[in-house]
């Protein structure tokens, strides 16, 4: 198992080994919460399969959403 030391900033290093082991590149987010029982736990966002054209409007999508339906996902979170 591999360990970090947190900083005076509250910063930790995600090891070598477990950043290999993902694929983790820098500019990643992560999402950070904590557990019931104390522990710290680090959360990977998913890599989006949509180009960044697309996500920015540069670019059509190839997959229609109607409006409705993204307003029930939104209202549903």
């Amino acid at each position: 198992m591999a360990k970090s030391k947190v900083t005076a900033k509250f910063q930790v290093t995600i090891p070598r080994e477990v950043r290999e082991r993902v694929g983790m590149r820098p500019g990643e987010l992560v999402e950070v919460e904590a557990g019931q029982k104390g522990e710290v736990i680090i959360k990977r966002f998913g890599k989006s399969k949509v180009s960044l054209g697309t996500l920015i409007g540069q670019r059509t999508s190839k997959r229609h959403i109607p409006v409705k339906e993204l307003e029930e996902a939104v209202e549903s979170r």
